[in-house]
């Protein structure tokens, strides 16, 4: 039973309309991102509209409540867990509209909680699409989140990350105030405000609307996939092919990420995802050559010894697209890397969104990534050092049952991003269970937690943010683990502070995230 302050909680946050959870089994729920736990929740409220998210914001500081912002809840950065018990979680998935799509200025204006899977389904009939337009995890992961994170993945190769496609936003402050940035066509006009509460992990104000930029779906796509014996060679090819601008994504995993791919994915996968791709291929005779190719080549075109590459290409004919594939295997024969069958991006593009059972490993093993962006100049040295760690620690890791497997991928303009996994055996969180497809679940064994294990992969993941910031890497989803203030100049480190200082002069919003 709900006790009277309780109550007068609940009541002063719906005020405005939104719906407020205090059970206990939704606390717990919220309180977890995907590797950890923060402290307990006050409440969770789902606003219904800007207008409502608003005045719940101003209901909580008012009574001195920290305000936390939450998007799709994929991320495991801590981003959105609380340092401190009794703060109130925004779930702005609750505000998923699309709200304008305008085919004239070629923008789309949606809310907060859209997700990225949603948004393509709804412009993809139209022939359009935003430029970057999605993570992985899409078909949960949200727009705001994906601008608060500065997320990655379809598009990053040629249009960069998420942040790149925005044009203006409604931001909630700390005192409810509601702050329009930029204009409805054009970033930036003046200073660009827009930017400042762009990957910013909701330190700095709660995302309520988001203006994109809108261009033409391609019409025609290449595909490619590649192996090699060495993370130079690699590295190489990823560098010039990101560099030649011919990609829309490019992308790879190191041998031991191979083997564990391998081990959960399945021809039986492949064939479940084929129908997807096959509808794809525009005619029946070519759908029906493209199925039997990925039945064919089952899964053993890729060597576990190897590095795996992927290569997708678009354009409006396709001997345009075509041709970018042509310079990528001349580029990729210049570094000693091998063509196999191109299958996988095949699957993955017809397929962007599937569902999230990778945030499990094959064996039900928890699973947690620690990245870092950096130049192509700076990589193979970064990569190395990687590896050089997971060597020194080989005996202890396989003591305690955890491996490591690591994702590279081309960012346009900005060099590739070095993803290194976790996985260990551990109990699974709330958050997991609820995500993963409860069919995939069933398949899987359930492991007790285990403190020393825990406490290792803990250690391990800190000193992969250190090694992270030693080769001046830089962060997506900086959230409460990387170290961005320790990289920002004394200058800038200041104006960041007084920038925090003006918007949130409580430090209610958020606080943690950024270091702030």
């Amino acid at each position: 039973m709900a006790t009277l302050a309780e109550s007068d909680l609940k009541e002063a946050l719906a005020s405005g309309g939104a719906r407020v959870a205090t059970d206990a089994e939704t606390l717990n729920l919220y309180a977890h991102d995907v590797f950890s736990r923060g402290a307990d929740l006050a409440a969770v409220v789902s606003p219904v509209d800007t207008a409502s998210l608003a005045a719940a914001v101003k209901a909580a500081t008012d009574r001195g409540l920290v305000v936390i912002p939450r998007g799709g809840g994929m991320s495991y950065t801590g981003g959105y867990t609380a340092p401190k018990a009794g703060a109130v979680v925004f779930d702005t998935a609750s505000m998923s509209r699309i709200l304008e799509i305008n085919t004239t200025d070629m923008t789309v204006t949606i809310e907060a909680g859209c997700t990225w899977a949603s948004l393509y389904e709804k412009l993809r009939p139209m022939g359009l699409r935003t430029p970057f337009w999605g993570s992985l995890s899409g078909i949960q992961a949200t727009v705001g989140g994906g601008m608060s994170q500065n997320a990655i993945f379809w598009g990053t190769g040629r249009y960069g990350t998420a942040v790149q496609s925005c044009i203006a936003m409604e931001v909630v402050l700390a005192d409810g105030t509601i702050l329009k940035t930029g204009s409805s066509h054009a970033r930036p006009y003046g200073p660009d405000l827009t930017g400042l509460f762009l990957a910013d992990t909701g330190a700095l104000g709660i995302k309520a609307t988001i203006t994109m930029r809108l261009i033409n779906e391609a019409k025609c796509h290449g595909y490619a996939s590649f192996t090699f014996t060495k993370a130079d060679g690699f590295l190489g090819a990823l560098g010039e092919i990101e560099r030649a601008g011919i990609s829309t994504e490019c992308f790879g995993f190191d041998p031991r990420l191979n083997a564990i791919r391998m081990q959960r994915d399945s021809l039986a996968s492949d064939a479940k995802q084929l129908v997807g791709m096959m509808k794809k291929q525009g005619s029946v005779l070519k759908a029906l050559k493209e199925g039997v190719k990925v039945v064919t080549a089952g899964r053993s075109f890729i060597d576990e010894a190897s590095f795996s590459m992927h290569v997708m290409a678009e354009a409006g004919i396709q001997q345009a697209a075509d041709a970018d594939i042509a310079v990528a295997r001349e580029i990729v024969a210049h570094h000693g890397g091998q063509e196999v069958e191109n299958t996988i991006p095949k699957i993955i593009r017809a397929n962007p969104f599937g569902p999230l059972n990778m945030m499990v490993g094959p064996d039900g093993e928890r699973w947690v990534p620690i990245h870092g962006l950096l130049p192509h100049s700076r990589a193979q040295a970064c990569y190395d050092a990687i590896e050089a760690l997971f060597d020194a620690n080989a005996e202890q890791m396989a003591e305690m049952g955890v491996h490591p497997g690591t994702l590279m991928a081309a960012v346009g303009g900005a060099g590739v991003v070095i993803e290194p996994c976790l996985y260990w055996p551990d109990e699974r969180n709330p958050l997991i269970d609820a995500t993963v497809e409860a069919a995939h679940l069933k398949k899987l064994p359930v492991y007790e937690h285990n403190k020393e294990i825990w406490n290792f992969v803990q250690e391990m993941k800190s000193r992969l943010v250190d090694l992270f910031y030693e080769h001046g890497a830089t962060h997506f989803q900086i959230g409460r683990t990387y170290r961005y203030r320790d990289s920002l100049e004394p200058a800038a480190d200041a104006l960041l502070m007084e920038i925090k200082a003006q918007l949130d002069p409580k430090g209610l919003m958020n606080p943690g995230s950024l270091g702030l």
